[in-house]
């Protein structure tokens, strides 16, 4: 699900500051304090909580014990990686390098997920809510959220960014373009589980095979995550009824 790896983003000056932690390789905590030159890293801000962006934070800690490690709580899982975790609040303004970051509250992905935004150069890190070459998963049964997550998409598009460093896959150089095709999959995939619903599949499984024709069997569960995210937000649009296991359509 990552891809070739994760992506971190060291950002240099009087508050250098390292943008999600990582998952504690030793080789991830050599690069960085390799790219300090000597220096103390001052703050590590995490996107999410999700282990490939979060579970390296205590192996930073343990080598740069005066780093202060900030995110959006998610309480569920916030625990389950042992540093003094700074709650960051939606549009916060946060000292970076020798700049300043707005923390911008980007659920859907994971209910505590948050972007990093400059505004002088309308640049965004953006953790996991863009990937060049690929969708972003909306896990239905993890706390994903379709409805938060086209919100989110569609806040970052009205800043109209102009590059975006994600934490997987390259750098992001037509980020308006990529916006608009991820809101435009998400509203596309819906009313694929609106035909299916129609055609009376009335499970995710079900669905997910009309869906997803061909699709590896390696990936299946991962879509049918998906189908189960599109399938709440119909629900809580009025446009679809879950009795027991079975999901029906609700037509206007």
């Amino acid at each position: 699900m990552t891809g070739a790896g994760n992506w971190t983003w060291l950002i240099s000056g009087r508050v250098p500051t390292l943008v999600d932690a990582g998952t504690g390789d030793p080789r991830h905590v050599d690069a960085v304090a390799g790219a300090l030159r000597g220096g103390e890293l001052s703050q590590v801000l995490v996107t999410h909580g999700h282990s490939d962006h979060a579970s390296g934070a205590p192996a930073l800690a343990q080598r740069m014990p005066h780093a202060q490690f900030l995110k959006m709580s998610w309480p569920e899982r916030d625990g389950q990686y042992p540093v003094r975790w700074r709650p960051l609040a939606d549009d916060d303004v946060l000292e970076a390098g020798d700049t300043s970051l707005l923390a911008l509250h980007t659920p859907g992905h994971a209910p505590d997920h948050c972007c990093f935004w400059h505004e002088e150069t309308r640049s965004l890190f953006c953790g996991d809510l863009l990937q060049r070459g690929a969708t972003v998963w909306i896990p239905g049964n993890e706390h994903g959220d379709v409805s938060a997550y086209i919100a989110s998409l569609e806040r970052v598009l009205a800043l109209e960014p102009a590059r975006v460093f994600p934490a997987h896959g390259p750098v992001i150089d037509e980020p308006v373009r990529l916006l608009r095709h991820y809101i435009d999959h998400r509203r596309e995939r819906e009313e694929q589980v609106i035909d299916a619903l129609r055609h009376g599949d009335s499970t995710p499984q079900a669905m997910t095979a009309r869906i997803y024709k061909g699709l590896r069997k390696v990936l299946v569960p991962l879509a049918r995550e998906s189908v189960t995210a599109h399938l709440r937000k119909l629900e809580r649009d009025g446009r679809a009824r879950r009795e027991g296991d079975a999901w029906h359509i609700i037509d206007p």
